[in-house]
């Protein structure tokens, strides 16, 4: 007696895995519904967590005396935390202002260019005059600006602001 043909899709996929007929498709749908509804409750937890933790807005810090710092130049500091990049520029003798480092596109670290009088995000060529509002490229929100104050010779930091500013 001759032998069956062997399908063509039995020839070209000759892999068989045992019990591969024990999931219906009602229960397939069951399990896709199931992991739906489990991602979406954690986009939803995630969401709840994220507006019900504090935003760390720093403290009363001490970051260089007002000499140290030349008009037109800027001095690299960490606030609100030693994480967080931030830079002092010195516009008129007795002005400084303070800003964090992360671009509002991508957060790449952005620099002073004191020739220039902005701040420049090397990354994708993004602008921000001295308020620390963008001008050209494609970050569309200010940087976050940090709230300093000259007491005694001494710039300090009082907190990051919150909100944008005008």
């Amino acid at each position: 007696m001759p032998e069956p043909e062997v399908p063509i899709w039995q020839r070209d996929f000759p892999i068989t895995a045992a019990g591969e007929d024990d999931i219906t498709r009602r229960e397939f749908t069951r399990y896709l519904v199931l992991a739906s509804g489990a991602f979406a409750a954690s986009g939803a937890l995630m969401s709840l967590w994220a507006s019900l933790r504090k935003v760390e807005t720093g403290t009363l810090t001490a970051i260089v005396e007002l000499e140290d710092l030349p008009v037109g130049g800027s001095h690299l500091f960490s606030y609100p935390s030693p994480r967080d990049p931030a830079i002092l520029v010195r516009v008129e003798p007795q002005l400084v202002l303070g800003f964090s480092q992360k671009c509002t596109h991508l957060g790449c670290v952005v620099f002073w260019s004191g020739e220039d009088q902005h701040f420049e995000c090397p990354c994708h060529e993004g602008f921000f005059n001295l308020e620390g509002r963008p001008i050209a490229g494609p970050p569309e929100r200010p940087l976050a600006r940090i709230e300093v104050d000259i007491r005694d010779g001494m710039v300090w930091a009082l907190g990051v602001e919150q909100g944008p500013h005008a």
